[in-house]
């Protein structure tokens, strides 16, 4: 990966969110989170691509994306994701030659679907299953997206430490999040892929909330530093070898949004060369407008 700055503005819903017992689990930048619920982004992404060996000139390339997903029934959330990309060589070529034209299209759409399979919110935990779809051949015809599908079936999980004894108390603001997917292309000659990603947070508001009021100033005590690890690894054993970003940064929590900031640091070489940024701001619709976000359409009253 070798992306310089993104920002998403992403509408979402905290009070189902996020809640297990008295631990609020922010939404992440990098890996999906464990809720499923009402959500919807909307996101930008530019980044620089270095040459290729096969005579790949640099190029710049601008991402939109847009997801939304649905609560249908308490506790299972359906989701449709895309992306609108324009790849833009550089002018300035070393070989003399004129530069290529720019790219532009959709990527392959994406669908999704979670499930809060299980709650324990005294032990802060939350499993869910789920998985996405992505839907080959469904972008553009001038933009390189797969033309086959990959079915991910992925396990979604939130711990918080909040149950530690007392003697740990300045341990109980940690949390984890996390996720275990497996890739299974419709194309039998390409590889299997398990992706694996999780964040490592430490939350100021819990700490003041619930272990102890330190006297952190506003807006020091609304923080939460975290590190993400975003991951995938080849499983046919092919020589392929494992890629993916660690990404340490921080968040700031409001009532009504998010907003949160993250380097973008590759792994190894066959990742990419470039370290980057990410910049993300996240609403929660469910406050601001109540009688349409917050709740599922059937059973809404069973939740």
């Amino acid at each position: 990966m070798t992306c310089s700055i993104v920002i998403l503005i992403t509408p979402t819903l905290v009070r189902a969110h996020g809640f297990e017992g008295d631990r609020f689990f922010p939404p992440t930048i990098q890996t999906d989170d464990p809720f499923a619920t009402d959500e919807l982004s909307v996101g930008l992404q530019a980044f620089n691509n270095p040459a290729g060996s096969d005579g790949t000139p640099k190029s710049r390339e601008l991402d939109v994306s847009a997801e939304f997903d649905k609560e249908i029934y308490p506790k299972f959330a359906l989701g449709i994701s895309g992306t609108y990309i324009n790849l833009e060589p550089n002018k300035h070529t070393d070989n003399g030659f004129d530069p290529l034209p720019s790219l532009d299209g959709f990527d392959n759409i994406t669908l999704s679907a979670k499930y809060q399979l299980l709650e324990v919110p005294e032990h802060e935990f939350i499993l869910t299953l789920g998985g996405k779809i992505d839907l080959g051949g469904s972008g553009s015809k001038n933009f390189a997206g797969n033309s086959y599908s990959t079915y991910t079936p992925t396990l979604y999980y939130g711990k918080g430490f909040g149950d530690l004894p007392n003697e740990l108390k300045y341990l109980k603001p940690i949390a984890l999040t996390g996720t275990l997917g497996y890739e299974i292309p419709s194309k039998s000659s390409d590889s299997n892929v398990f992706d694996w990603g999780f964040a490592l947070e430490y939350s100021l508001p819990y700490l003041q909330e619930h272990v102890e009021d330190v006297g952190l100033p506003h807006p020091v005590r609304e923080l939460i530093p975290l590190v993400e690890f975003d991951l995938s690894s080849p499983t046919n054993g092919n020589g392929e070898t494992t890629t993916g970003t660690i990404n340490p940064g921080i968040l700031w929590e409001s009532k009504y949004f998010q907003i949160g900031v993250e380097a973008v640091i590759p792994v190894n070489a066959h990742t990419g060369p470039n370290v980057g940024a990410v910049v993300q701001l996240q609403i929660f619709i469910d406050d601001l407008f109540p009688k349409v976000f917050g709740h599922p359409l059937f059973f809404g009253d069973d939740k």
